[in-house]
Parts: C-alpha cells; sequence; structure tokens
C-alpha cells in the first residue's frame, strides 16, 4: 500500500464555489459558522468538525468562526476568528494570524470574532435579504437580529436594515447537489478508502471474536489510509443485531453460522462514504441465507440499473421493491403477486425502510426530494446510495434458519450521462467473492 496522504482543503474550489454563490445571492448577505466542539463530558469535548456548508465555502477548519459573503460591497467576503490568547497557543496549538487566514483562504477582510456584532450592522446595511442557518447557531442569529435592530434604528441617517431572512442551508443544498471536481474527488477518495475498510473487516471476521474488535480494525484501516475517520457511526451488527437499523452499541460477539453486517464509510475532507456489506462469519453461507442474500443483492443491482438521469430515488425504490417482494413471495413470507405486495405495504415486516438517500459531505446529505410535490428527477453530478435490505423477524412466520437474519447491501453511485457508475466496486458483494475473503486474514 502507498504511504497515506494527508487531506488538505482545496482553496481554489472553495473560491470558486463563493463565486458561484455570489452570482445567485445577488444583493444578499449570507452568514455562517464554523460551529464549536461539544462537549463529550465534563470539561472535555468531541474532536471538532466544522459545520460543512462553512468547511464548504471556506476550507477552514477553526471552531468559533463565522463567515461573511456580502456580492458587490466592500469587503464582499470576511471571516471574523477567536484571536487567541498565550494560554490557549500552550493548550491548544496556534491558529493562523488575520493576515496568514486572509492570504491563505483568500477572503477580503479577517476579524475578531469578539467584533461581530459590531462590525456587523455596518456590512449588512442596504441588504434587503440575509441567508443563515436557521435554528442551528443561536450566537449567530442573535448578532444578526442585533444588527438589524441597530439598522432599523439608524433609519433617520439613511441605514436600511434587512427586512427578509432565509435558510442559508436551501441555498447551500443546491450548489452541493451536483458535486463540481473538486467535491467528486473527495468523495471517490472517501468511497476508495470506506471500500478498502470493508476489505479489512471481511478479512479479519471470524467466530469468537467482538463487533467492536471489527469497527476498531475497520477504523483503523480507514485512518491508516488518510482518512480523518468514520463520516458517520460505524454498524457492525452480528446475528440479530442486524435487524436493528441504526445499531451501534457493538457489544457483541460474532457467532459461527451467523451473518455479520457492516455500514460504515470514511470521511475524506469531510466528504464521507456509506457502504454496507453483509457475510457469513464463518466464511460460508448456508442454503438458506444464501438464498435470502442473492434476492437483496439482487434488489440492490436493480436500483443501481435504475440510477440514470431523469429517474428518480423513487423510481430506485419502486425497481428495489419489486425484485424483494419476489423474493419474499418464493421464500413463502408474501403469498400476494408483486403488484398487490407493494400496494398492500406486505413487505413492510422484511423491509422496513426507504432504498436510498444524497451522499456528499453528510451521509445524509443535503438536498431536496421532492420538487413540486413530486419525486425530484436524478441528474448528472448527483451522489446517492442503493442500499435495499430484508430483515426476518424472530417469528413462527419466518423459517427457522432465517429467524433474526438481517441483510443490507448498499453501494453509492454516481449519476453520470452513461449511466450509473457504482463508486464503492471495490468492496466486494458477490457471494463467491465474499466467501473466498471473509476470514483469510
Amino acid at each position: 500500500m502507498p504511504s497515506p496522504s494527508v487531506a488538505a482543503p482545496d482553496l481554489a474550489a472553495c473560491a470558486a464555489r463563493r463565486s458561484r454563490l455570489a452570482a445567485r445571492l445577488g444583493d444578499a448577505a449570507l452568514l455562517l459558522s464554523s460551529g464549536a466542539p461539544p462537549t463529550r463530558s465534563g470539561d472535555t469535548h468531541y474532536r471538532f468538525r466544522p459545520e460543512s456548508n462553512f468547511y464548504y465555502l471556506t476550507g477552514a477548519a477553526e471552531s468559533g468562526s463565522v463567515l461573511l459573503l456580502r456580492p458587490g460591497r466592500q469587503p464582499a467576503s470576511a471571516l471574523f476568528m477567536p484571536v487567541q490568547d498565550e494560554r490557549d497557543v500552550l493548550y491548544h496549538g496556534r491558529r493562523p494570524s488575520a493576515d496568514e487566514a486572509r492570504e491563505r483562504l483568500g477572503v477580503d477582510a479577517v476579524f475578531p470574532i469578539a467584533q461581530l456584532e459590531l462590525e456587523l450592522p455596518r456590512l449588512l446595511d442596504g441588504a434587503d435579504e440575509v441567508y443563515l442557518p436557521f435554528s442551528t447557531c443561536p450566537m449567530l442569529e442573535r448578532a444578526a437580529f442585533a444588527a438589524i435592530e441597530r439598522l432599523r434604528a439608524g433609519d433617520r441617517r439613511g441605514e436600511v436594515a434587512p427586512t427578509c431572512l432565509r435558510d442559508a442551508r436551501a441555498l447551500l443544498a443546491e450548489d452541493r447537489m451536483v458535486k463540481d471536481a473538486a467535491a467528486m474527488a473527495a468523495l471517490r477518495r472517501a468511497v476508495d478508502i470506506s471500500a478498502a475498510g470493508h476489505v479489512a473487516a471481511m478479512r479479519a471476521t471470524r467466530a469468537g471474536r467482538l463487533e467492536l474488535e471489527i469497527e476498531a480494525l475497520l477504523e483503523h484501516e480507514f485512518r491508516r489510509r488518510g482518512a480523518s475517520g468514520p463520516g458517520y457511526e460505524t454498524i457492525v451488527a452480528a446475528g440479530a443485531n442486524a435487524n436493528t437499523l441504526h445499531y451501534t452499541a457493538a457489544r457483541g460477539a460474532l457467532v459461527a453460522g451467523e451473518l455479520l453486517l457492516v455500514d460504515a464509510g470514511a470521511e475524506w475532507e469531510l466528504f464521507t462514504g456509506d457502504i454496507t456489506r453483509t457475510f457469513p462469519v464463518s466464511g460460508r453461507f448456508s442454503p438458506a441465507q444464501r438464498d435470502a442474500y442473492e434476492i437483496a443483492l439482487a434488489a440492490n443491482e436493480a436500483g443501481i440499473a435504475a440510477t440514470t438521469e431523469g429517474s428518480s430515488l423513487d423510481a430506485i425504490h419502486d425497481a428495489c421493491l419489486r425484485v424483494l417482494c419476489d423474493g419474499l413471495r418464493a421464500l413463502g413470507l408474501v403469498r400476494a403477486g408483486v403488484d398487490e405486495a407493494i400496494e398492500e405495504e406486505l413487505y413492510k415486516p422484511y423491509y422496513p425502510h426507504k432504498t436510498s438517500h444524497w451522499l456528499g459531505a453528510d451521509v445524509h446529505d443535503v438536498g431536496r426530494y421532492t420538487v413540486g410535490g413530486r419525486a425530484r428527477p436524478l441528474r448528472a453530478g448527483y451522489v446517492l446510495t442503493v442500499e435495499p435490505g430484508l430483515y426476518f423477524p424472530a417469528t413462527e412466520a419466518v423459517p427457522a434458519e432465517l429467524r433474526g437474519v438481517g441483510i443490507r447491501v448498499e453501494d453509492d453511485v454516481l449519476v453520470t450521462p452513461a449511466g450509473p457508475e457504482v463508486l464503492s466496486a471495490g468492496a466486494p458483494k458477490r457471494v463467491a467473492e465474499l466467501e473466498a475473503l471473509v476470514g483469510q486474514g
């Protein structure tokens, strides 16, 4: 394996994104916060991850910062950052100075964050609209509202207060839906590392190991290849634990004869992969497990085939449902035909969730799912997941050999003019591939 590289922001791409956004903002203003590290317990914190939209536009990873965009004015872009004292430098290391940040990030001005409420009235004066993320950053909302009230009070002096507040997340979501070249490169890297982690987990799987061990080995592989870590909480679910869709306890053991479901993705430059694979702990599927797995795999492949321009997430879901319902009928769990099973939702006890979500800087990425009351048509440059599954409750209605079994097969797919591109193809999913790989580490 080549030496891992260290992720670094594409600052030219961030500047291009700001320019694209400026064309849409017109004379409006945009405010975003990088956020603050959440408290873990007492006076300790989780590792800081900047807010996705803030990082998408700046490439800056400093906590407690605020970005202002005001196209056509001076400064057209400004960053407010905390000023360090000697104690902060001693405990947390040196941050870039104002001059360093301005030169490196390409913004017009950098101010101390303590001056936000002082400077904001001047910077918002005359803007009719202000975009800010609703209900996510009380500090930013307070500063914006205070600035608006200051400007309202200055009406006789010719100051003009904004009259309309809009949600910045909706504005940014549209830019993030179609991945630009830098976003796509980061996402490809994230998915490639995710696939390598899944392969490492498969090789390490054997009866007697703990779910927690597999999680640690998987995330070690992510970091070994340069990722910052997982892009979301890793799911390693052995046996019946796979029937809990977001199982993250990782306290169970791997038992011979059972299946292991792993749902995990690496984060690279704040873009994340999202792959799920299910495979036999002992390295061989039982006949019943294999039959059920092949149904889920066929549904996954049908959903991928439907991931084309002009299609939709609803169409992908329907393609998967038809395969799953036909398979449930073959297993004797649904007696109705496919159309009736879908219409009456007879599949719900075995497949209770949807099939797809957008993927990007957030694992459940931004972007509207419906437009004009209808499912959003797919465009080239959209990236989404295709993740059908089958989950068999431990009831008498289910054949004994399938009771408690949970299966999901999830891939990350790019919509292109030539058809779907499976970004996560590096993670094996066919029965023969899995049986040849599991436990061989």
